[in-house]
């Protein structure tokens, strides 16, 4: 077998609901019960097994697409959605959807530290992903063409996190640390000089272009908890977009611009840790109505990138299986 071929569990299927929630739910959904009725909460989760899910967003309906014992984080969808792309162990790999096929990797060189921030250019012809150097252990931007090959250096400071790509392909957008604080900057990717957009005490992070352009939908914690805000491009007019008591990280806009899936932690939760009980939740742009697609065990790796399909149907993101060795 290749030796760039992750060898990997064949995939099984199952199906969820998803059910319609307020935006004051019960804290309580955190809690739930592992197959034997166990609350594994107050458990070590570790160690996992990863789930590959893809969820239709209006039937509520998904399915396992891969798993494997190896942990793998962040997908995302390629720009013709034949692929999902993913981090494993400092390496990116790319998975062919409903097929028999194995995960195969992605050359990237020198660069073999790879985070789960990655995600394809939106005209398909290039990848960018962030790296941690090996000498100062600093994720820094970098680009290379999709289907592999030598890394181009985006940006010259970190740690720097990407998160998504104007719609022209031109500029990348990302969390970075600078002077001790972490804020939202903007660079073209000729790795010119990096623009500073949010400049506020505390977390600013997950930032993303919408679909026309427009505007940058980010989370920030500036009011407290971590909630939902959005922007105009040039980082003027932050406006917040949720209220509630949940912890809400990486807004990701759907292709169509009419939703954004985002990740939800109970507000006792400090940060986007690992292993955790969470809900992929879902808002509607034009209702401002949110919903519970997913109640899962993850956080940290399960949606840290914007993963939906082309058409706007569907979601992919990882879930943590515990292993029957953990109970």
């Amino acid at each position: 077998m290749n030796k760039n071929i992750l060898i990997f569990l064949l995939a099984v299927c199952f199906v969820f609901s998803c059910d319609d929630v307020n935006q004051d739910q019960d804290p309580s959904d955190f809690q739930p019960l592992d197959s034997a009725g166990m609350d594994v909460s107050t458990k070590n989760a570790l160690p996992v097994k990863s789930l590959l899910t893809i969820m239709n967003v209006n039937k509520g309906t998904s399915f396992v697409a891969f798993e494997s014992e190896m942990f793998f984080e962040a997908p995302n969808y390629t720009r013709d959605g034949r692929f999902i792309i993913f981090n494993s162990n400092g390496k990116l790999y790319k998975l062919q959807l409903y097929s028999d096929g194995l995960p195969e990797e992605i050359p990237t060189g020198f660069a073999q530290n790879c985070n789960n921030d990655h995600i394809v250019s939106p005209d398909g012809k290039s990848i960018g992903f962030s790296n941690q150097e090996k000498e100062k252990n600093i994720s820094k931007i970098y680009v290379m063409p999709y289907l592999g090959g030598t890394p181009k250096l985006v940006t010259s400071k970190g740690p720097s996190y990407l998160h998504g790509w104007s719609p022209d392909a031109k500029k990348m957008i990302y969390c970075s640390e600078r002077r001790g604080d972490f804020d939202i900057y903007s660079i073209e990717i000729t790795g010119k000089k990096e623009t500073r957009l949010t400049n506020t005490k505390g977390l600013d992070d997950g930032p993303e272009y919408t679909p026309d352009g427009k505007q940058i939908y980010f989370n920030s914690e500036r009011t407290g908890l971590m909630q939902i805000w959005k922007m105009d491009v040039d980082g003027k007019n932050q406006t917040q977009v949720t209220f509630d008591e949940y912890n809400n990280w990486f807004p990701h806009i759907s292709p169509d611009g009419k939703k954004v899936a985002f990740l939800s932690y109970d507000k006792s939760i400090k940060g986007h840790q690992a292993n955790k009980y969470v809900q992929i939740r879902l808002l509607d742009l034009a209702t401002g109505k949110i919903k519970v697609l997913q109640k899962i065990l993850g956080g940290q790796g399960s949606i840290n990138v914007n993963s939906w399909s082309p058409d706007s149907k569907s979601i992919s993101f990882i879930v943590y299986e515990p292993l029957k060795s953990t109970y």
